[in-house]
């Protein structure tokens, strides 16, 4: 037995490090239980022959509020992506841009043949309405899923189906859009505020430095928990950690298993397929996203990451990520993709290497309407124990770091209401 002073936080993702960090820098005692050998959850990086991986495609969004006030993001040396997204389709990559930012690609965006001249009109008209500051605000709609909100706004099936299916698949892992339509607006929202990034040395660079900011001995990594009693955290060695109070920041499947009498149906994971590949050159040659804007095919979306960030390659070689929908496993998704792709770019795709394959199963939960509500306290409990995560907000690093902040708070405010005594 050991006793560990004040909260312990099981499970070292976004959620658990912001809880850790508000908790110790509010000098309350905290130690991070992570059950892998580095913390991150699953925002994570790895290294591979000089390459940067990040698991899966991921990006920042600069204009998330709570992630703004918590991180440096100069530290982070983010990386933005152009405002705009080139879009396969009828044999051709076709440019949309947002044209408030790109005002040059005005006319040339207006008649590109994806959706038609009002579809773009209700895009500009969506972008001011979200920017407003006395728009209503996303909870107080009535939630419904993304492809109806955007059907009842008024766009084109052929908007729909050509543009909204592969951008926000690309984002919410899933194309026929019945992710909450809240999500949807707030995600719009961000884009429409900020840019999307990436940092410069890998999307490990945001946990890294959450961590930097607590006592190395606050975080025991390769620390498996098997179950969790009042006041007790039983390990998988069989030994046991007292604590004051316990907060639980893993996925809900985890919450499940290590609690006792929880017994909440977890939230569906959506899974993808994150492929790299290696060139002599960039099949872009600018850091902008490719989506497939066709109904048929493997390929969600495509991206060079080294036009983004150019640490993110050893050398002159390009790094290419493409995101495949669901799992897809048996070892012939690699070929199959660059078949695919070799109708986008021609034959120098031929050039391509295959560097690395990540199948993530638990890559997202589902957000379905009711969900993700902007509205939600951001952090559940049971018993004595708290619970937070991305799954009690919104599945999103902003949605993370909101939980965890949350529950910090809220241990911060009875701590304080404890010291004061009765009245």
């Amino acid at each position: 037995m050991s006793r560990a002073e004040g909260v312990v936080v099981v499970g070292g993702g976004l959620a658990g490090l912001a809880c850790a960090v508000r908790l110790h820098e509010a000098g309350r005692g905290v130690t991070v239980l992570e059950s892998s050998g580095k913390v991150g959850g699953r925002v994570c990086s790895t290294a591979k022959r000089g390459f940067t991986i990040d698991r899966g495609f991921q990006v920042f969004l600069d204009a998330y509020p709570e992630a703004g006030k918590l991180l440096d993001l100069e530290a982070l040396d983010l990386q933005s992506f152009r405002p705009g997204a080139l879009i396969y389709r009828g044999g051709r990559l076709h440019r949309l841009m947002d044209v408030f930012r790109c005002p040059q690609f005005a006319l040339s965006t207006a008649l590109q043949p994806i959706g038609n001249l009002r579809d773009k009109l209700l895009v500009g008209k969506m972008r001011l309405q979200a920017l407003r500051p006395s728009r209503t605000s996303p909870e107080n709609h009535n939630d419904t899923s993304t492809e109806s909100f955007l059907r009842s706004y008024g766009f084109s099936e052929s908007m729909i189906d050509g543009f909204f299916r592969a951008f926000y698949g690309g984002i919410f892992l899933e194309r026929e859009l019945r992710t909450s339509s809240r999500m949807f607006e707030f995600t719009f929202r961000m884009f429409a505020s900020g840019r999307a990034a990436i940092p410069a040395r890998g999307m490990q660079e945001i946990p890294r430095q959450l961590a930097a900011r607590l006592p190395s001995s606050a975080i025991r990594t390769d620390t498996k928990v098997a179950c969790i009693e009042p006041g007790r955290i039983i390990l998988a060695d069989d030994t046991y950690l007292d604590a004051d109070q316990v907060v639980v920041a893993t996925d809900a499947e985890s919450a499940n298993r290590l609690i006792p009498g929880l017994e909440e149906p977890p939230p569906p994971w959506r899974s993808v397929t994150g492929l790299y590949y290696t060139a002599p050159f960039s099949p872009l040659g600018e850091a902008i996203i490719a989506l497939n804007g066709e109904a048929h095919g493997l390929v969600n979306n495509v991206c060079v990451l080294s036009d983004v960030a150019s640490d993110y390659s050893p050398d002159d070689r390009a790094l290419i990520s493409v995101s495949v929908l669901g799992l897809h496993e048996g070892g012939q998704i690699e070929g199959a993709v660059l078949n695919e792709l070799r109708a986008w770019f021609g034959a120098q795709v031929d050039a391509w290497e295959h560097l690395h394959t990540d199948q993530i199963r638990r890559a997202l939960p589902e957000q379905t309407p009711d969900a993700a509500s902007e509205s939600k306290k951001a952090f559940r409990s049971h018993g004595n124990v708290l619970i937070c995560g991305d799954h009690c907000n919104s599945a999103s690093i902003e949605g993370a770091l909101v939980s965890g902040l949350r529950t910090a708070d809220s241990l911060i405010a009875s701590h304080e209401k404890s010291k004061e005594g009765p009245r």
